[in-house]
C-alpha cells in the first residue's frame, strides 16, 4: 500500500467499541454495563446550562476553562494556579505523560489497572511502560512499586479506586509509599471514582496533594456527575505541572462541558444523593453475587469485578445473549457497571442462571 501511513505502534491501541463500552443501546444490547457510565440523566439545572451554552456554539470556549477553575479553587480551597481542565481524565493523562516523560523515561502503574496507561505511554508518547502486578486480592502492591523506582522513573500512576478491581489505597500505606518516592518523580492519584468510595480509610488525593509537593490528582465529571458524553475532567497539581497542562490543551474543554460542570458543582448535594443510591445498589449486587457463589470482592467504585480468568469471554457471551454488555479485560476478568435497577436485576438473574446451567468450577477464579 502506497501513501502516508500512521506509526505502526498505534495498532496496539485497544478498540473499546469491540466490547460495546458505551454509546447508545442497540436492539441486541439494551443494557450497557460495560463503560462505568452513570445510570442517571443529567440533573435539570445542568441540562439547562448545557443547552444555553450550546446556543453560543459559534464562539470559542473559555481558553483555559477559567470559570470552572475558579469554582474548583473555591471548592477545594487551593490557588487556581494549581488546577487544569481537560477532555476527561484520559485527556489529562495523555497531557501529563507528554509533559513529563520523553522516550527512554519510565512511567509506572499497577497492573491490571486503567488500560489507557500503557497505551498512551508507549504507543502515543514513546516512553517506557512499567506495570507492577497487583496483589492476589487486586490491591496496589505499593512496596513492590517503590522498589521498582529507578533513575529513569518520571511518573507513577495510582488508580484509586482501581479500575477494574474496585480496590482503594489506604491513607497510611500511601503515606509510607510517598515517603519512599524521590521528590522529582510525579505521583498521580487517578481518582475518577473517588466519590463512590465508602471506605473511611481510603486516601483522599485532595488532601494528600497539600502535603506532598510531587503529588497530582485527577478527577472527572464523567462518572459521579454523569457528564461522560461532554468529556471534562480536572487536575490538581504542583503549579509548574498545572501550568504545563494548561498550555498543552488550549480550548481543550467545550463551553457546553464547562457550563454543565459548573452547574453540576452547584448541585453537588443532589449529585451525592445519586452517588449514595449507586453505592446502595452496588452493595445489593455484591451481596447477591456472593450468595450465588461468585468470586467478587467489595468494590469502592461504581462497578464490580469478577476475576473469572479464562472463562471471562464465556461469561460475557452469555450476558450478551441476554442483552447485557459487560467489559471483558483479557483473560483476567469481567467488569460490570452498577447501572439502572432493571439492568442490574437482569444481570443478577443471568449470573444466577449461569451458575445453575454451567459447571460452577469452570467459572471460578
Amino acid at each position: 500500500m502506497r501513501g502516508p501511513r500512521p506509526r505502526p505502534e498505534l495498532h496496539s491501541i485497544a478498540v473499546h467499541a469491540a466490547s460495546r463500552s458505551g454509546g447508545a443501546p442497540t436492539p441486541e444490547l439494551m443494557h450497557l454495563l460495560a463503560a462505568n457510565e452513570n445510570p442517571y440523566d443529567p440533573l435539570p439545572g445542568v441540562l439547562e446550562a448545557a443547552i444555553a451554552a450550546a446556543g453560543r456554539s459559534n464562539r470559542y470556549p473559555d481558553l483555559g476553562c477559567e470559570r470552572l477553575i475558579d469554582v474548583l479553587a473555591r471548592r477545594f480551597d487551593l490557588p487556581p494556579t494549581r488546577f487544569a481542565a481537560g477532555a476527561g481524565s484520559v485527556g489529562l493523562i495523555q497531557s501529563l505523560i507528554q509533559a513529563m516523560a520523553a522516550p527512554g523515561d519510565e512511567v509506572m502503574y499497577a497492573w491490571r489497572s486503567f488500560e489507557a496507561y500503557p497505551v498512551i505511554t508507549t504507543a502515543i508518547c514513546g516512553a517506557t511502560a512499567v506495570g507492577v502486578p497487583l496483589t492476589n486480592d487486586g490491591y496496589h502492591d505499593l512496596n513492590a512499586m517503590a522498589e521498582r523506582v529507578t533513575a529513569r522513573t518520571r511518573l507513577i500512576f495510582i488508580c484509586t479506586p482501581n479500575n477494574p478491581t474496585g480496590t482503594a489505597v489506604r491513607r497510611d500505606e500511601l503515606a509510607e509509599f510517598l515517603d519512599r518516592v524521590p521528590e522529582d518523580v510525579l505521583v498521580v492519584l487517578d481518582e475518577a471514582y473517588a466519590e463512590f468510595a465508602s471506605d473511611k480509610d481510603a486516601a483522599d488525593g485532595t488532601t494528600v496533594c497539600r502535603e506532598y509537593p510531587n503529588v497530582a490528582v485527577l478527577r472527572t465529571f464523567s462518572k459521579a456527575f454523569g457528564l461522560a458524553g461532554l468529556r471534562i475532567g480536572f487536575a490538581i497539581a504542583p503549579e509548574p505541572v498545572a501550568a504545563a497542562l494548561r498550555m498543552m490543551a488550549p480550548y481543550g474543554v467545550s463551553q457546553i462541558g464547562q457550563e454543565a460542570a459548573i452547574a453540576s458543582m452547584a448541585a453537588i448535594d443532589d449529585v451525592m444523593k445519586r452517588v449514595d443510591a449507586v453505592v446502595a445498589e452496588r452493595h445489593r449486587m455484591e451481596d447477591a453475587l456472593i450468595e450465588q457463589g461468585w468470586p467478587v470482592s467489595r468494590s469502592q467504585a461504581n462497578f464490580l469485578w469478577l476475576p473469572l480468568r479464562k472463562r471471562s469471554a464465556d461469561f460475557a457471551g452469555v450476558c450478551a445473549r441476554a442483552g447485557i454488555a459487560v467489559r471483558v479485560l483479557g483473560e483476567d476478568g469481567v467488569r460490570v457497571t452498577v447501572g439502572a435497577r432493571e439492568s442490574n436485576d437482569l444481570f443478577l438473574a443471568t449470573a444466577a442462571r449461569i451458575r445453575l446451567e454451567h459447571d460452577q468450577q469452570s467459572f471460578s477464579a
